[in-house]
């Protein structure tokens, strides 16, 4: 593609993940986070007890920097819990299971958790 002086995918540029594509995409990224973020509580609890206790405690008390922190904790829990009711609720409802459907479900599933979230970081 030197010689032509074409890039070698030029839609990859221009395209735009559908909002459906990017709600499964979030909720395995919060599941990994989930995985990573309990796992290394447990290591740290199982090292040294009351360890995971002192380190939720610095997280929520360390002043404006908390409320991002407990953000960034309290989101994917209600993500991926949320995603997990939404899949259930197709599973009894398949007809709820189209694009027009599916799309107005993961836009409410982004407004509902971040609203809930951010509730949380605050209360």
């Amino acid at each position: 593609m030197d010689k032509t002086g074409r890039p070698v995918s030029p839609h990859v540029t221009i395209y735009s993940f559908p909002i459906t594509a990017l709600s499964s995409i979030t909720n395995r990224i919060t599941g990994v986070a989930l995985s990573g973020m309990f796992g290394t509580l447990a290591v740290a609890e199982l090292a040294s007890s009351g360890l995971a206790l002192d380190i939720m405690q610095a997280v929520g008390s360390a002043g404006l920097v908390a409320y991002p922190a407990k953000f960034c904790v309290a989101f994917p829990i209600v993500y991926h819990y949320a995603g997990g009711i939404r899949h259930l609720v197709w599973d009894y409802t398949p007809d709820k299971l189209n694009n027009a459907e599916v799309e107005k479900a993961s836009y409410a599933l982004f407004g509902a958790s971040a609203t809930i979230s951010l509730l949380a970081c605050f209360a």
